[in-house]
């Protein structure tokens, strides 16, 4: 299949969340779904970088502020969302994210990536769920990552409280957890006769600046470090432009189906246009989806929707 931002078609009248969208795929995302007409929420953790994103965006936009590193952010932002949007949302899209840091907690003493990646998304996506039902065909997309096939899951000790901290680990945990949380919400939403759309995607080997930032916290030589990663980054890696287009495919696309996976269609998933991307055996585990559900529940003290 070829695909590009080219074949979206007018977006005017609907409205989208992004999250993250103060650089990379998130950015992207927000700049192509502005431009076809769609509103743009532009979530970010700092509101200097956020103006600063706004500012390159051309079409309708505005700024929310959203910490996913902070549950009582992630309250205010959903009242913000839907006070401004009257309660309707076509487009949730869960893009932002964290890699490889150093061991260190959020606000609520989650594991950061854990509770970043996977737990902040998870209790915005149920908060907003009554904004999204209200438009017919709306859509939750949330951003995995090849690296979910790492090991390292262990939904009994979610913030390594028992287990040695592994950054690698940590990020690969979290991006199982993101995938296993799409498909337990499709399987939700079908069970409950809800018409959201529950959609995950990833952007295979993309030239952000997730690596280079993560290299950039590794100790003494860490700038030395993250020079060195934007090099090899731009050698090895696709452009932001084509890294978005599964999320994009996954978030207004015709035809795009709850439970999808959308990735690459190159080998390894890693370069590519948008095509139909295969998860590990785990993150279809409905067992293990389940019980990710209800841990994340107890864990952030948000009631999940749909029940």
């Amino acid at each position: 299949m070829t695909w590009s931002a080219d074949n979206i078609g007018d977006l005017g009248g609907k409205t989208v969340l992004v999250t993250g969208a103060n650089s990379g795929l998130g950015l992207r995302s927000a700049q192509v779904l502005a431009q076809h007409g769609a509103h743009v929420l532009v979530g970010c953790r700092s509101i200097e970088r956020g103006r600063a994103a706004i500012a390159t965006i051309d079409g309708p936009a505005e700024l929310l502020e959203l910490d996913l590193a902070d549950l009582a952010s992630v309250r205010k932002a959903v009242a913000e969302v839907r006070e401004r949007t009257g309660d309707r949302l076509d487009v949730l899209m869960n893009n932002a994210g964290i890699m490889g840091t150093p061991s260190s907690t959020t606000v609520d003493g989650f594991e950061l990536q854990i509770g970043t990646n996977h737990l902040g998304h998870a209790a915005l996506t149920w908060l907003l769920m009554p904004a999204l039902r209200a438009k017919p065909g709306a859509r939750v997309v949330t951003l995995s990552s090849i690296a979910h096939r790492g090991g390292g899951f262990d939904v009994d000790d979610l913030n390594f409280e028992r287990r040695r901290y592994s950054a690698a680990g940590a990020y690969s945990q979290s991006k199982l957890a993101n995938l296993l949380f799409a498909m337990e919400l499709d399987r939700r939403l079908r069970a409950a006769g809800h018409a959201v759309l529950s959609v995950a995607a990833h952007p295979g080997m993309t030239d952000t600046s997730l690596a280079t930032n993560s290299a950039r916290l590794r100790g003494p030589f860490g700038a030395v470090a993250a020079k060195v990663v934007a090099v090899g980054n731009k050698l090895v890696t696709q452009s932001v432009e084509r890294g978005a287009l599964p999320q994009l495919y996954a978030a207004v696309a015709p035809g795009v189906e709850g439970g999808q996976y959308w990735g690459p269609s190159g080998p390894g998933e890693l370069f590519g246009a948008p095509a139909l991307a295969k998860p590990r055996a785990a993150a279809l585990n409905p067992d293990l989806g389940r019980t990710l559900w209800e841990r994340t529940a107890t864990l952030t003290g948000v009631s999940p929707d749909p029940t």
